[in-house]
């Protein structure tokens, strides 16, 4: 699970560094996904990937699998978004 994590995550950062390169012929780029990507490599590195920041338990190997910069479980996830301003 965490090589394939490691594999997606490091394809998503090259794609996204292209971009950035390629953002002065007006590819839109989002800085913060690259952020989280590498992040995500970060917590790969020093052990701690797949737990939420939040509430300590596991993030959930189908939410990695599609989001697998995710910092946070589905529930915590879900409740920082229903507390984000302008909702």
């Amino acid at each position: 699970m965490i090589l394939r994590a490691r594999q997606m995550l490091r394809c998503r950062q090259d794609a996204l560094r292209t971009q950035r390169l390629s953002n002065a012929r007006g590819v839109r780029f989002a800085p913060q996904e690259l952020v989280e990507v590498e992040a995500a490599l970060v917590r790969i590195d020093e052990g701690c990937f797949g737990g939420c920041e939040c509430c300590g338990g596991a993030i959930g190997r189908q939410r990695l699998l599609a989001v697998p910069e995710a910092r946070y479980c589905l529930g915590c996830a879900d409740r920082r978004r229903a507390l984000a301003p302008g909702r």
